[in-house]
């Protein structure tokens, strides 16, 4: 720890953040540990005690609180550690719940965390949503999420989540029948104060809570755009300079005409008479047959098998089940096919700006920015990444600059930072680069997350980067 933070130099800040962390995520997994440790001293059954008090007249039991296959503790014996630990007994079993799932349920991953890749609140959530698994239906979320611990949060907690689904489709298929006795609309009442309360900013305004069937609200989500679409179109020019109104509104204005669709129909008639008649109106489409526009991720095994799972892209998006997959595209009209894009084919071309298919598939192999510690994801509906040239284009340099061998797709703000502060990116390859902030610190990215370099880690990639440059241009 720096004595005087006053006198420190930048260098000196960061690496001591950096320890910092490391520091704090290893300290959190010996506070598990400890929990461990007195779990397992109080891990026989007390009613074999001699003078055991009966359970029945309130003396201490065995109790089971991890997943399948993790050992027993004495319920009583939690509340001093409680104490311990400042904080109320649920708590504490609920940290030995986890502790003990991520030890006898979870043990690479747990071998990863005590490493010190990864934030321990992470897998102690992955622990508590995969206890239901049995013993051997978890070794494949151990596995994935093992292999993820380097990626962000966002992204282990979308790997832990498909994984549990396909280690027990049956059950998430009970899952999602159980939910449909919890569909329903909600208008609520608004409750005392909120028309002149700034906080809620709700006067003059409803709020509307709808849960469907999700093939319903994809639908209903694309009649809405659609619609709105049309208003704004249509909306006359703000009066006296002033900003128009943003989509948001006139998709609520469009969500509030829906309750007259007398008024929907005549508006989309009005609207489509003044049009060109060679111009498709969006507007007009069948909200029974829209089109959906969807991405779907299919895998199968050596035989050709189809797995239980899709990853979906689009509207709405994370693992689903093949059939919810089928109830998605079930109000397609058109349904159109794209060839697999292989991940493992590049080309270069002399122009400045990446073609679409270099950008297709360096999205696909990195899935989101590849600045170190990035957690964007990229998505059909939000803002596209920057692709800039890994090492700067030059008019007057050699053929074939662009292509996949120098793409690094970063968001806005990274982007920023990376050509204004000092940053240095090389690839390694298509989906491999390092980097190198202004004052010394050093990171791999790759698909499967950020790694922590030495300086000399650094150097020895930077020659693979130079040679795999070398090559490329040869």
């Amino acid at each position: 720890m720096l004595s005087d933070l006053s006198d420190a130099a930048p260098a000196q800040l960061l690496h001591a953040a950096e320890n910092g962390v490391q520091v704090r995520r290893i300290h959190e997994v010996e506070q598990l540990e400890l929990l461990l440790a007195w779990a397992d001293l109080h891990s026989n059954d007390p009613q074999t005690e001699p003078d055991a008090v009966p359970v029945r007249l309130g003396g201490p039991k065995l109790i089971t609180l991890g997943g399948d296959g993790t050992p027993q503790v004495q319920d009583l014996a939690l509340v001093e550690m409680a104490i311990a630990r400042h904080e109320g007994v649920l708590s504490t079993r609920s940290a030995v719940a986890d502790a003990f799932d991520l030890r006898h349920r979870l043990p690479t991953v747990w071998e990863g965390v005590k490493a010190g890749r990864c934030e321990l609140w992470v897998v102690r959530k992955v622990a508590r949503w995969s206890r239901k698994l049995s013993n051997s239906q978890v070794r494949v979320v151990d596995t994935a999420v093992a292999a993820a611990l380097d990626q962000a949060p966002s992204r282990i907690l979308k790997i832990a989540e498909a994984k549990i689904i396909e280690a027990d489709p049956v059950a998430h298929r009970e899952r999602i029948n159980a939910n449909q006795k919890g569909k329903g609309v909600w208008f609520p009442q608004p409750r005392p104060g909120t028309q002149i309360d700034s906080v809620d900013n709700a006067a003059g305004l409803g709020v509307v809570f709808a849960r469907i069937d999700e093939a319903d609200a994809l639908a209903h989500a694309r009649m809405v755009d659609d619609l709105a679409l049309a208003l704004a179109e249509n909306a006359p020019a703000p009066v006296d300079g002033g900003e128009p109104w943003g989509m948001d509104h006139w998709r609520a204005e469009a969500f509030a005409m829906l309750a007259d669709p007398a008024a929907v129909l005549a508006f989309l008639q009005a609207s489509e008479e003044g049009r060109d008649p060679g111009t498709a109106d969006p507007g007009t489409a069948d909200p029974g047959r829209a089109a959906v526009d969807l991405v779907v991720h299919l895998a199968h095994d050596t035989t050709g098998t189809l797995g239980p799972l899709a990853r979906v892209e689009g509207r709405v998006n994370g693992p689903r089940l093949l059939d919810q997959v089928r109830d998605l595209l079930r109000r397609g009209a058109h349904v159109t096919i794209t060839p697999v894009v292989d991940l493992h084919t590049g080309r270069s071309v002399n122009g400045y700006e990446h073609p679409a298919d270099v950008k297709h598939r360096t999205e696909l192999r990195t899935l989101g920015d590849v600045f170190p510690h990035a957690t964007k994801l990229f998505t059909k509906h939000g803002r596209s990444p920057d692709h800039d040239h890994t090492v700067p284009y030059d008019k007057n340099g050699p053929p074939g600059q662009t292509g996949d061998h120098n793409d690094t797709p970063l968001g806005r703000h990274h982007h920023r930072a990376k050509t204004h502060l000092g940053y240095t990116v090389l690839q390694l390859g298509p989906d491999r680069w390092i980097w190198a902030t202004p004052h010394g610190l050093y990171r791999l990215v790759t698909g499967g997350g950020t790694t922590v370099l030495t300086k000399a880690e650094y150097q020895l990639h930077e020659h693979d980067a130079l040679v795999f440059a070398g090559g490329d241009a040869a």
